[in-house]
């Protein structure tokens, strides 16, 4: 289903009022968008207060997060943070378990699994992830303009000062907000840049200035500028001009999702309570002052949607007021809104959770593979072989990966060939936390017994373990 950009509104039921309220094309004020206006001028969007059970909802989810994100740096798991990249060992801890730089293919499967998991979610139920968990709308709605509205007022109030004469209150106030986005900016980046440098070390780099770690400073410097930028200026743009997902929405939903959409079978033609003929919708306009986007949901499906059903709650406080049912403005699918059948179970999601599971068993089985060591056997640089006093010799090089958290020892044994002599000067060997450690393998051969190449295998066990880690090699000597 291709998804336009306005489409006008829904189609309306058979009557001559409401036939021709629905035929009627929809003006050119209508359709305007706030946040992308015909003169391509920005206007800054003020949105007013909105209350009810999903606007709780979300604010709940929002906390939950914020907390969640906060705490992760924070929370240690096996003597690391929850979630941390150290960018100096190139390592990654995640709830426990530690991956080195042999694990980035595992990226693989979390980047993939990401996006078909957004894909899917967009085709249950529209741009849920935007309106209720990407991190633009959590930090956006959550946290900077419950700063604006604690320091400027209400929507009417910010209006009324940002359209009069400069005062010093107007002065004081937009410097106070500033002031306090400012702040968030710089406590958002330090939280993220603890996902790197670890929460005590990076206390301590504050502690010690910014002189004593420039990079570091430099990385939360530029970070809170732009998330300053963000926030405190470009808002809405960011998601209706360069985030590429409401424009792929389109192809994503189909006439069965779930979207938040209005019923212009129950609201059309709009009228004022009692006037007659008139539907459900009095053309209050609450829906259109509380999007975030600026746009006006009674005209249809738009790409500018989050789905923040922040219009959900403002409709059916109207409607409350007014002693109508509510869901004028709901969460609902096309066809529902239209009055036509609605699918849940559907061939394309059906083919979405057949791959969605064949996915997570590939992905299941190649984190399965990942190991606390990693061993390689490596052949020395220089010629391959040597031939010394009748001997055939073969120098390779062991290496060995701990990737766990303590310092380990590893037993090394070379699986017996009959007439290999092994000369290894390491079978124990410790490896530090997180290191590794490279142990010379000497293998010989009597000339005369040499009858060409022939694989090695070599274990290596962590003290006091029962599996070991086998790996082979080739032992080369000349042609025979």
């Amino acid at each position: 289903m291709t998804q336009s950009v306005r489409p006008a509104v829904h189609e309306a039921p058979h009557g001559p009022a409401v036939d021709a309220a629905a035929s009627r094309a929809p003006s050119a004020g209508e359709l305007e968008s706030a946040a992308l206006p015909r003169d391509g001028r920005r206007r800054q969007i003020q949105t007013a207060d909105v209350r009810g059970p999903l606007a709780r909802a979300r604010r709940a989810v929002f906390l939950v997060l914020i907390g969640v994100w906060a705490a992760l740096p924070c929370v240690r798991v096996g003597g690391h943070p929850a979630l941390f990249v150290d960018v100096e060992t190139h390592e990654l801890f995640l709830f426990g378990s530690t991956f080195n730089v042999q694990d980035t293919w595992l990226l693989f499967f979390l980047l993939t699994g990401v996006g078909f998991g957004l894909l899917y979610a967009t085709a249950v139920a529209g741009r849920v992830w935007c309106g209720w968990a990407c991190p633009q709308t959590v930090f956006l709605e959550g946290v900077f303009r419950r700063i604006e509205r604690w320091v400027e007022g209400s929507r009417e109030k910010r209006l009324r000062r940002n359209a009069g004469h400069l005062t010093g209150e107007k002065i004081a106030r937009k410097l106070a907000t500033h002031a306090l986005y400012a702040l968030a900016s710089a406590l958002v980046a330090h939280v993220v840049l603890g996902y790197f440098v670890s929460l005590p070390r990076e206390l301590r780099m504050i502690r010690q200035g910014p002189g004593a770690h420039a990079q570091a400073f430099a990385f939360a410097l530029v970070l809170t500028a732009v998330l300053y930028f963000d926030f405190a200026w470009f808002r809405e743009q960011l998601c209706v001009v360069l985030c590429p997902y409401g424009r792929l929405q389109g192809a994503l939903v189909d006439e069965h999702s779930l979207v938040v959409g209005y019923d212009a079978r129950r609201g059309e033609p709009r009228g004022k309570k009692g006037a007659a003929g008139a539907g459900d919708c009095v053309d209050c306009r609450r829906c259109v002052v509380v999007c975030p986007t600026g746009i006006d949901i009674r005209n249809g499906s738009q790409m500018e949607c989050l789905g923040c059903t922040a219009c959900i709650d403002a409709c059916n406080e109207i409607m409350a007021r007014l002693g109508r049912p509510p869901g004028l403005v709901r969460y609902d699918s096309q066809n529902g809104l239209a009055g036509k059948p609605r699918r849940f179970v559907r061939p394309r999601l059906l083919l979405y959770t057949a791959l969605l599971a064949v996915g997570a068993a590939v992905a299941i089985a190649a984190t399965r593979r990942h190991t606390d060591d990693e061993v390689a056997l490596i052949r020395l640089a220089g010629e391959p072989f040597t031939i010394d006093g009748g001997e055939v010799r073969n120098a390779l090089q062991l290496h060995v990966v701990n990737k766990r958290a303590r310092p380990e020892s590893y037993r090394i044994d070379v699986e017996p060939v009959d007439g290999m002599r092994v000369v290894l000067p390491m079978p124990v060997v410790n490896v530090p936390a997180l290191g590794d450690a490279r142990v010379p393998v000497f293998l010989v051969v009597a000339r005369e017994r040499f009858r060409g190449d022939f694989a090695v295998h070599v274990r290596v066990r962590p003290d006091g373990a029962s599996e070991s880690t086998s790996v082979a090699g080739k032992f080369l000597g000349p042609a025979s």
